[in-house]
């Protein structure tokens, strides 16, 4: 309503006035301040006068002073604004609007508060028809939903449900199965792959899927994200053909045990052609995919999705979804507090909130550690400087700092073996003897640079403050998701990242290494490369993870790999709510829910 936001210019320029306090002014005073005629001025104060915002006494005569007194505080007007702005899914603007009226958390408090009633599960009913709606809330920005260009867990679970690939994989990550493929083979070299797509299979625009778009979809891939994630995967494609609308055969360079899994990964999705490449830069907000979802709308950061009746899957229970990216204070990684929604993903439950909502605990988790950047010269190309490093980040104190039941100590991306290895590694330690092994090794307290991306501040700023502990200072330079695995890390010291351990571990873990490459030594290059070569030509998964334990080990005792904490992941959800099912990353599946 426009004239909530005259009053609150009217009151922002009378900022040291008390409601309830009279004070005089002229009607032209007024209008000069909203830029309006003398008459329209009058009209507006006419009007918040019935809405018994403020008491107004008009003098007679133009340049007479009336008497003017406010009777509700800014703060009320602001609220009512932004929950109209709400209502209009103009989130965003309400979000600015608080902001500028209070710095306080108490507004923004009451307004997260009548915010949290806003979410869940909605039905509309009109006639006899019933459009049941989820409105869910995600604290990040979502920046792209083209399968090529996503970087944050947001953006990777709403390509879920817009986007399908060839293959899928199970939540434990133990068996591939079919998607867009009914079935596929590859001949005894491991080289050659076909693939055999559904019949009958429709993109969100109506068009018919065919072996062409996935040919598309793969080339494509490799020419916007030659470094991007996974691609080691997907650039050994030596060639691919398309026989007929139904089978796409792939040739490799070379024998890949990955690359099927690759394929699971909601980075190989396939898209259609003709709308890609009419849409150009605008597919990354305008997707089109195969998926139980269409993406009907954005705006204001709430993207509505729409259940697509046509999914060959069959259709989803729900007929709409909106996400709102609440992004306010919340941009930063674990700042997603409990509110009473029906479905919250990595929540952290009181006592008493775990007695009203069901949990799963997901199988996945994620883990930080640090990694040393041996190419830069300077300190931490002395092997006994990266150790006394190592033990000086005290993990029992970073345990402190982080607290929670997901938080837990970690010393291997293979948990199973954690317990053999170091099992001392979160114990705690004297400060006084970590300054000595520091001084003995050679360090003078010099300035040390850890560089990370902006989601994982919170998280350089604890370690920061524990290095402080020690003695030793610590410059964090935050870099961009999309510039990460770039030259922009090579300036640094120390490099904090994070990595889920779920049914692509062994995906993430490749991927890592292969970025560990870009700045370790030589010889730890090499090694890292003949490991990986293994690997991939390894078709048995238990002499895979011999090898990937083996390459942590080596990496581990160098102090080049320095484990921090992991974090399990939960899915709280209410009772009303039917059909959980969890997809990648822990993310429920939105087109098997229902509600009671």
């Amino acid at each position: 309503m426009k004239i909530r936001r005259h009053y609150l210019a009217i009151r922002r320029a009378f900022a040291s006035i008390n409601e309830h306090t009279p004070f005089e002014v002229t009607t032209q005073e007024l209008a000069d301040l909203l830029e309006c005629t003398h008459r329209n001025m009058v009209i507006l104060l006419k009007r918040m006068q019935q809405e018994e915002w403020l008491a107004w006494e008009p003098k007679r005569g133009r340049g007479n002073r009336s008497s003017l007194s406010f009777l509700v505080s800014k703060e009320q007007i602001a609220l009512l604004e932004a929950q109209e702005m709400v209502q209009k899914q103009d989130l965003r603007s309400a979000l600015e609007l608080l902001g500028g009226i209070d710095e306080s958390t108490k507004l923004k408090d009451q307004f997260q508060e009548w915010l949290s009633g806003q979410f869940g599960f909605h039905s509309e009913v009109q006639g006899k028809r019933r459009t049941d709606i989820l409105r869910f809330p995600l604290p990040q920005t979502i920046y792209s939903l083209d399968p090529a260009a996503i970087h944050f867990t947001g953006e990777s679970h709403l390509v879920n449900q817009l986007f399908d690939g060839l293959v899928r994989i199970d939540p434990k990550g133990e068996q591939i199965l079919p998607q867009l493929a009914h079935a596929w083979e590859v001949d005894e070299t491991r080289k050659r792959w076909n693939f055999y797509l559904r019949k009958g299979v429709l993109f969100h625009h109506g068009r018919e899927l065919d072996s062409s778009d996935v040919k598309f979809s793969l080339e494509r891939l490799r020419l916007l994200a030659p470094q991007g994630l996974y691609s080691w995967a997907y650039t050994d494609i030596l060639s691919m053909d398309t026989p007929d609308d139904t089978t796409i055969r792939i040739e490799l360079a070379e024998p890949n045990e990955a690359f099927l899994a690759f394929l699971t990964t909601n980075r190989a999705s396939i898209i259609p052609q003709d709308v890609c490449e009419a849409a150009g830069d605008r597919f990354a907000v305008q997707p089109v995919g195969t998926g139980p979802f269409r993406l009907i709308g954005q705006e204001q950061g709430v993207w509505i999705l729409e259940a697509f009746a046509s999914y060959f899957q069959g259709r989803a229970f729900l007929d709409r979804v909106e996400v709102w990216t609440v992004t306010e204070g919340s941009e930063r990684e674990g700042s997603t507090e409990l509110q009473p929604f029906q479905i919250m993903h990595n929540a952290r439950l009181t006592d008493m909130a775990a007695d009203r909502w069901q949990q799963v605990r997901q199988s996945g988790m994620t883990c930080k550690f640090i990694t040393v950047n041996e190419q830069k010269d300077g300190l931490l190309a002395n092997p006994a400087i990266r150790a006394a490093i190592d033990h000086a980040i005290e993990r029992r104190e970073l345990l402190q700092l982080l607290s929670g039941d997901v938080i837990e100590a970690v010393d291997s991306f293979w948990p199973e073996e954690e317990e053999k290895v170091r099992p001392n590694k979160a114990s705690s330690q004297n400060f006084s003897d970590i300054k000595n092994e520091l001084a003995a090794s050679g360090y003078r307290g010099e300035t040390l640079v850890l560089a990370t991306i902006p989601q994982y501040e919170a998280d350089a700023e604890m370690i920061q403050q524990v290095c402080a502990l020690s003695g030793i200072p610590l410059e964090i330079n935050l870099i961009p998701a999309e510039a990460f695995k770039g030259t922009d890390r090579m300036s640094a010291d120390l490099l904090l990242f994070a990595i889920m351990l779920d049914e692509h571990r062994e995906l993430r873990l490749i991927d890592l290494y292969k970025s560990m490459q870009q700045h370790a030594l030589p010889e730890i290059h090499h090694m890292l490369e003949r490991s990986i070569r293994l690997i991939l030509s390894e078709p048995e998964p238990k002499l895979r993870a011999a090898i990937f334990k083996e390459i942590e080990n080596q990496l581990k005792e160098r102090h080049s790999l320095l484990f921090l904490y992991r974090k399990h992941l939960k899915t709280a959800f209410h009772p009303s709510v039917r059909g959980i099912s969890l997809e990648s990353l822990g993310w429920v599946r939105f087109k098997d829910i229902w509600f009671t």
